[in-house]
């Protein structure tokens, strides 16, 4: 029997590698892989949805799906996890010593239906109690002006957010017109290491660790996903997909695992898998929804109280069954 041909976008990861370069397959596909930056990705799969599989903002998709777009269909494998703490910026003038600073301030996103914008606000809000309704919040591009919202927005009662076209948000942090940056990708100055802009958390990863520890939320940013086209008449695939990306997942643990060869151009990587294991309960990056519902929930609810979501969406939707039902972590 011939296999299915499908042609599948996804970013640079060691834990997709084995399966993107062929030492692991997924049973009766042909796979065309595209190795592409993920802003790319997106673009091109909500605009013109070029690949019959793809990676995928979980901000972006969830707000699309509450409206009614059911075009793609996730699968719980999760290619970017990142802790936010980290993605928080704010001028050294601005007098801002501690989160609960933030309230009343001036405070810019790149997009408000970003992920890692979504957690942020979030963990703002739940972890120190920050009225996010207080701050005046300014949409636009991180280091270059122009940048646009991509999700139909309706935020709740007492928002205000201003879209800025004419200036980036890292020129407005340097001159005092904002008080912070949320944004994954970090701003300008603070890569060139001027003063002017710092973390809010300097010691961030100390400050992550205690936030897993005690919510057991490690953040998902992206997700994979199908066209609904392909997926209505192929039901098997989703599950096949998953399999194979959970086996490129564990080859990558292997290596990483590796105390008598550096896979890695990194020192004590096989240390950090250790204590990473001990915090996550054994499996430190799992695929699946069961083994994410922590997560998962905690975003959906930050995105339906944030107003990326216009209805209250849950894992169990979001999701097909035939993951739900077979693949366990």
């Amino acid at each position: 029997m011939s296999k299915l041909q499908v042609s599948l976008a996804i970013s640079y990861y060691d834990h997709v590698r084995d399966f993107v370069y062929g030492r692991v397959t997924a049973e009766g596909l042909d796979i065309n892989f595209q190795v592409l930056p993920t802003p790319e990705i997106f673009d091109r799969a909500t605009r013109d949805q070029e690949w019959d599989v793809c990676e995928m903002s979980l901000g972006k998709w969830t707000g699309m799906f509450s409206q009614g777009d059911d075009s793609l269909v996730p699968i719980p494998v999760f290619p970017s996890r990142v802790f936010r703490h980290s993605s928080i910026y704010v001028g050294s003038e601005s007098g801002i010593a501690k989160a609960e600073d933030l309230a009343g301030k001036r405070i810019g996103v790149p997009e408000w239906a970003q992920t890692a914008a979504v957690y942020s606000r979030g963990m703002l809000a739940h972890e120190y109690s920050v009225d996010l309704a207080s701050i005046d919040w300014h949409q636009g591009g991180v280091n270059e002006p122009g940048r646009r919202e991509k999700v139909a927005l309706e935020l709740p009662p007492g928002y205000r957010l201003t879209v800025v076209a004419e200036r980036s948000l890292s020129e407005m942090l340097v001159a005092g017109d904002l008080d912070a940056v949320l944004s994954a990708r970090a701003p300008a100055p603070f890569v060139a290491a001027d003063r002017r802009v710092r973390r809010l958390f300097p010691d961030f990863r100390d400050v992550e660790l205690a936030y897993a520890r005690k919510t057991g939320i490690f953040p998902i940013m992206h997700v994979l996903a199908l066209r609904r086209e392909v997926f209505d008449r192929h039901r098997w695939l989703p599950l096949n997909l998953l399999k194979a990306f959970d086996a490129a997942r564990r080859r990558s643990l292997e290596r990483a695992a590796d105390i008598t060869a550096s896979h890695f151009p990194l020192p004590w990587v096989p240390d950090e898998l250790r204590q990473l294991r001990d915090l996550m309960g054994g499996d430190p990056w799992p695929y699946g929804v069961d083994g994410n519902r922590s997560t998962l929930d905690a975003f959906l609810t930050y995105a339906f109280e944030q107003g990326v979501c216009r209805r209250r969406v849950t894992a169990d939707e979001l999701f097909p069954p035939e993951v739900h039902e077979t693949f366990k972590v």
